[in-house]
C-alpha cells in the first residue's frame, strides 16, 4: 500500500463533522486563529459560571413556587371549610325565618329550636328575632341565656353603626346580609348575619346572628393545615383580627415571605383569610460552595485575559497586512441588495455576499452553475426556467418580476428582481446582470394592514352604536355599520333623519371668497366646527332618542364626508325623568311637612281675625235688636268685619298658594317680592316662638331667572330652622332676632350673582354638624327628617347656585350662625358662554327630517 492509500484511508476513518471543523478552522486567518483560542476558554469559564448561578437561582425558586403552592392550598382548603359552615347555617336560618313567616314557629318554640341550633354551632355567639321596629321578639345566646326585651341586638355592640347597616341593607335589599366586623362587649370581633323575614313581600323584622371570628378560625380550619402554616383573619386596615398562631407580647411579628389572601366568602364585609409560611434554605448570597465557585472562575478568567491581551498585540500586527483586502470586502458587504450575474448561456459569473446572505448558498456553490440553480424552489422549476428565458431574450418587465427563493434550509421567501444586460468596452453584450430585493417584510406588513382593516370593519359591526359616514357633496352613503342597518336600513336618509338637528349634509353653495375653496365648493376652515357638538335626537318610527355626534372628515377617495355615531339612550332619558318627577314630589312633600310643622302657628294666627270676626257679629246682632246701634256705627262694624274675614283669606290663599303642586318653572322674578312672600309665611311661625325678623333687599337688583316658589321654600326652610335653633336655647329677648339680607356680589369663580343670606343669634353649629350638613337624612332634631337642607341644596345647584353655612364668633364663643346662597343674575346667557355647549335634544321622524325640539332642560 503507498502512502497517498493510506493517508486517504486515515483520512476515511475521521468522522465527518471532524474533517468539517478541521476544514473550517484551516480556513481561518492565523489573527482570528489565535483570538478564538484565547477567547474561547473564557466564554467556557463564563458559560460555567452562568450554569452554577442558574442552577442555584433554579433551586431557590423552585423551593419557593413550591411553598407558595402549599401555602395557597391550604389557604383555599380553610376558606371551604369555613364557607361551607357558614353557608350551610345561613340555609338553616332562611327555613327558620320561613317557618316564622308562616306562623309555624312562635317565641317559646323559636327559643327552643334556638338553642338546638347554637348548642352544637360553638362559633355562634347569640340569635336573636327582631321585628321591624328593631325590638327583639326572643334571643337565644350561646351560653344559654334567653331573654325577650325591648333592646336593639346591635346596643350592646362597641359599633352599632355596623350592625344597623346590616339591618337597613337587609330591609332595603330583601336578603341575608352580612355585616362588618366589630369588637362586641368583651373585646372580641365578631360580625353578624341578618335574615330578614318576608311576610307576603313585605319586611316584619330579621333572625340576626352574631358569629365570633376567633372561634370560627380555631374549629373550622383543619388541624394539619394550621400545623404547616399560620392562618390569619385581616380586615380592610390590614389588621390582623384572628390568628391560628398566637403572638409572643411585646414582639412584633417580622412579615411573612410568602402569604396568600382570599376572601373571607361568603360574608363578602371586607374581611380577608391569609395564609403564611416562610422560606427554610439558605439564600443565594450566602451559600459556601457558590462564592467558592465564583473565585475560581474569577482565578481562570483574570489569567485567561492576561492572555488575551498578548494575542490582541499579535493580532494588531497582522493586521496591518490585510487591510486593503478587508477594505475592499467591506465594500462588497455594505451591499444590501443581491447582484447575480450570469453570461448568454444562463451561467452564474459573479455573486455578491448579499445575494449569499439571502440564499444561504455559499459562493463557491452558485459559482459556474447552470438551470436549474440550487436556489430554485423544487415545485416551481417549470415557471422559473421560463422566467430565464424571457429574462435571456431580453423580455423582463422593467418593473421587475416577483418570484419565491429557496433558502440553503429549505425556507421560502419572496423576492422581486430587475434584469439588465451586461455590456464590454467594445459595445458588445456579454451577459445578464439581475439585482434581487427580499419583499416579505413589505409583503407582511401589506397582509396585516389588511388584516387590521378588516379587524377594524369588524369592530365597528360590533358596536351597539350607528355608525354611518356620507358623502356631503353627492349626499350618498358611504359607510354603515351593522346597528345603522338594522335601525334604518341601508338608506342614506337614515343619516340625514340623524343629522338634522344641525341641519341635513347638502352640498355647499361656493362663494366668492378665501376662505372657500374654487375647485370643490367647499369651505377650507369652518368645517372642522361644523356639527360636532353633541346633541339628543328622538326617531318617532322607532321610538327611540339617540346621542348624535357628528365630524367631517377626508374619505380615502378625498371627498369630504360626514360622520355619525348615534347611540341609543331611550333608557337614560327615561331615567331622567323619573328622577325629575321624584325631585318634583320631594319639594313638595317638603313644602306640606314644613306647613305641618307650621299648623299650630296657622290656627292661632287664624284664630285672631276669626275671633274678632265673631265678636263684631255679636255685638252688631244684640244691639240691633235692642235698636240701639246707629246706621253709622254700623257701616264701620261691617267694615272691620270685612277687613278681617280678608285677612283670614289672605292667610289661607298665601299658603294654597305655597304649598300648590306645580310644574317647576323658570321666570324672571323679582328678589323683593320672593322675600316678602317668604317672610309673610315665616312671620306666623316667628311670633309664636317670640322671634323678630329684620330684612334688608338692596336697591335696583337685576331680574333673577328662577323658580319663586321654590326659592321661596330655600328662605322659608332656613328661617324656620334658625327661629328653632334660637328657641330651643332659650335665648332672651335681646338675641331672639333674624337678620335677611339681599345684596348683589361678584365672585371671580361665579361672576354677577345675587346673596341672600339668614343670620340668627342662637347657639351655632359644631363643626362636625357643619360637615354633614347637607347630607339626606341627616338631622340634629329628634323628629327632623333630614331632607330639608339637602333639599335646598338641591334646589339652589339646580338654579346654578351654591350654599353654605357658617359660625359667627365673638373672639372664641360661637355668637350665631350665618346661612347664604347665590343665585346668577342671568343663568341662560352664562349658559350659552361655555366652551362646550350642552346637548341638544331634537325629535324627528322619517317623514318630516326638520327637528322639533321635545325637551331643552
Amino acid at each position: 500500500m503507498t502512502p497517498s492509500d493510506s493517508r486517504s484511508s486515515a483520512t476515511g476513518s475521521v468522522p465527518l463533522g471532524r474533517r468539517m471543523l478541521g476544514r473550517w478552522w484551516r480556513r481561518q486567518s492565523p489573527a482570528r486563529q489565535d483570538r478564538f483560542a484565547t477567547l474561547a476558554p473564557l466564554v467556557s469559564v463564563l458559560l460555567f459560571l452562568a450554569a452554577i448561578i442558574s442552577a442555584f437561582w433554579y433551586l431557590r425558586n423552585e423551593e419557593i413556587e413550591r411553598e407558595s403552592e402549599a401555602v395557597k392550598r391550604d389557604t383555599e382548603i380553610a376558606q371551604q371549610q369555613i364557607r361551607l359552615r357558614l353557608i350551610e347555617n345561613q340555609e338553616q336560618l332562611v327555613r327558620m325565618a320561613r317557618e316564622i313567616v308562616t306562623r309555624e314557629l312562635e317565641a317559646p318554640n323559636f327559643l327552643a329550636q334556638a338553642t338546638r341550633f347554637t348548642s352544637d354551632r360553638p362559633e355562634i355567639v347569640y340569635l336573636s328575632w327582631i321585628g321591624a321596629d328593631r325590638r327583639v321578639r326572643a334571643r337565644q345566646s350561646s351560653f344559654g341565656e334567653r331573654d325577650e326585651g325591648a333592646v336593639p341586638p346591635s346596643a350592646a355592640a362597641s359599633s352599632p353603626d355596623e350592625a344597623d347597616w346590616a339591618f337597613i341593607a337587609a330591609r332595603d335589599v330583601r336578603q341575608p346580609m352580612y355585616s362588618r366586623p366589630f369588637k362586641d362587649p368583651s373585646g372580641a370581633m365578631v360580625f353578624q348575619l341578618h335574615v330578614p323575614l318576608l311576610d307576603r313581600g313585605s319586611f316584619s323584622g330579621a333572625l340576626v346572628v352574631e358569629y365570633s371570628i376567633d372561634v370560627l378560625l380555631r374549629h373550622f380550619v383543619p388541624t394539619e393545615v394550621t400545623r404547616r402554616h399560620a392562618i390569619a383573619v385581616v380586615d380592610e386596615r390590614e389588621r390582623i383580627i384572628a390568628s391560628s398562631v398566637t403572638g409572643m407580647p411585646g414582639h412584633t411579628r417580622q412579615p411573612a415571605s410568602i402569604a396568600h389572601d382570599v376572601p373571607f366568602a361568603p360574608a363578602a364585609n371586607g374581611l380577608v383569610l391569609r395564609g403564611t409560611g416562610y422560606r427554610t434554605s439558605v439564600g443565594l448570597i450566602g451559600n459556601t460552595l457558590f462564592w467558592m465557585v465564583v473565585a475560581l472562575s474569577v482565578l481562570t478568567v483574570w489569567m485567561l485575559l492576561g492572555t488575551w491581551r498578548h494575542m490582541r498585540r499579535r493580532s494588531q500586527i497582522q493586521g496591518a497586512l490585510v487591510k486593503e483586502t478587508n477594505f475592499r470586502r467591506a465594500m462588497e458587504n455594505s451591499m444590501l441588495t443581491g447582484m447575480r450575474a450570469m453570461d448568454l448561456e444562463g451561467r452564474v459569473t459573479y455573486i455578491n455576499p448579499a445575494f449569499c446572505a439571502m440564499t444561504g448558498f455559499s459562493e463557491a456553490e452558485l459559482i459556474a452553475r447552470l438551470p436549474p440553480y440550487p436556489y430554485w424552489p423544487h415545485d416551481r422549476i417549470d415557471e422559473n426556467s421560463r422566467l430565464l428565458q424571457q429574462e435571456l431574450q431580453g423580455r423582463s418587465p422593467a418593473g421587475g418580476i416577483e418570484v419565491k427563493v429557496m433558502r440553503k434550509n429549505g425556507t421560502l421567501f419572496d423576492a422581486r428582481m430587475y434584469v439588465s444586460p451586461l455590456v464590454d468596452a467594445r459595445g458588445h453584450q456579454t451577459g445578464w446582470m439581475t439585482s434581487m430585493t427580499n419583499i416579505t417584510e413589505a409583503k407582511r406588513i401589506r397582509d396585516q394592514l389588511s388584516a387590521s382593516h378588516e379587524r377594524f370593519t369588524t369592530v365597528l359591526e360590533g358596536l351597539d352604536a350607528a355608525v354611518s359616514v356620507l358623502s356631503v357633496q353627492q349626499s350618498e352613503l358611504l359607510f354603515a355599520n351593522r346597528s345603522y342597518r338594522l335601525w334604518f336600513g341601508a338608506d342614506a336618509r337614515g343619516h340625514a333623519l340623524l343629522a338634522s338637528g344641525a341641519g341635513p349634509a347638502v352640498p355647499f353653495i361656493a362663494e366668492p371668497d378665501d376662505a372657500v375653496d374654487g375647485m370643490s365648493g367647499l369651505p377650507t376652515q369652518e368645517l372642522t366646527g361644523i356639527g360636532t357638538n353633541p346633541r339628543e335626537v328622538y326617531a318617532h318610527t322607532l321610538d327611540k332618542w339617540f346621542d348624535v355626534r357628528s365630524r367631517y372628515l377626508q374619505w380615502t377617495d378625498g371627498r369630504l364626508a360626514q360622520m355619525l355615531i348615534a347611540t341609543d339612550i331611550t333608557g337614560r332619558r327615561r331615567a331622567e325623568e323619573q328622577a325629575a318627577q321624584q325631585a318634583e314630589k320631594a319639594q313638595v312633600s317638603s313644602r306640606l311637612i314644613t306647613m305641618g310643622e307650621m299648623a299650630s302657628s296657622v290656627a292661632h294666627e287664624l284664630n285672631q281675625p276669626l275671633t274678632a270676626i265673631t265678636n263684631y257679629c255679636s255685638g252688631m246682632v244684640s244691639r240691633v235688636k235692642a235698636e240701639t246701634i246707629q246706621q253709622a256705627d254700623l257701616i264701620a262694624a261691617l267694615e272691620k268685619t270685612a277687613r278681617q274675614a280678608e285677612r283670614a283669606g289672605q292667610i289661607i290663599h298665601r299658603i294654597r298658594a305655597f304649598v300648590k303642586k306645580s310644574e317647576p318653572q323658570r321666570q324672571p322674578a323679582q328678589a323683593k317680592d320672593i322675600v316678602e312672600d317668604a317672610v309673610e309665611l315665616a312671620s306666623i311661625e316667628l311670633r309664636r316662638r317670640n322671634v323678630a325678623i329684620h330684612h334688608y333687599v338692596a336697591q335696583r337688583l337685576p331680574l333673577l331667572r328662577c323658580d319663586p316658589i321654590l326659592i321661596e321654600q330655600v328662605l322659608l326652610n332656613l328661617l324656620k330652622n334658625a327661629a328653632e335653633a334660637i328657641d330651643s336655647a332659650k335665648l332672651p329677648a335681646a338675641r331672639r332676632h333674624i337678620e335677611l339680607r339681599v345684596i348683589p356680589r361678584h365672585t371671580p369663580d361665579e361672576g354677577g350673582v345675587i346673596e341672600f343670606s339668614v343670620t340668627d343669634m342662637g347657639p351655632g353649629l359644631p363643626e362636625e354638624v357643619i360637615n354633614r350638613l347637607y347630607e339626606a337624612f341627616f338631622s340634629t332634631k329628634a323628629e327632623g327628617m333630614g331632607i330639608g337642607l339637602s333639599l335646598c341644596r338641591s334646589i339652589v345647584e339646580s338654579h346654578r347656585g351654591r350654599i353654605k353655612a357658617q359660625n359667627i364668633y365673638n373672639g372664641a364663643s360661637v355668637a350665631g350662625c350665618r346661612f347664604a346662597f347665590t343665585l346668577p343674575v342671568e343663568t341662560t346667557a352664562r349658559h350659552e358662554e361655555t366652551t362646550l355647549p350642552p346637548p341638544h335634544r331634537v325629535a324627528v321622524s322619517d317623514a318630516d327630517a326638520s327637528p322639533a325640539v321635545k325637551t331643552s332642560p
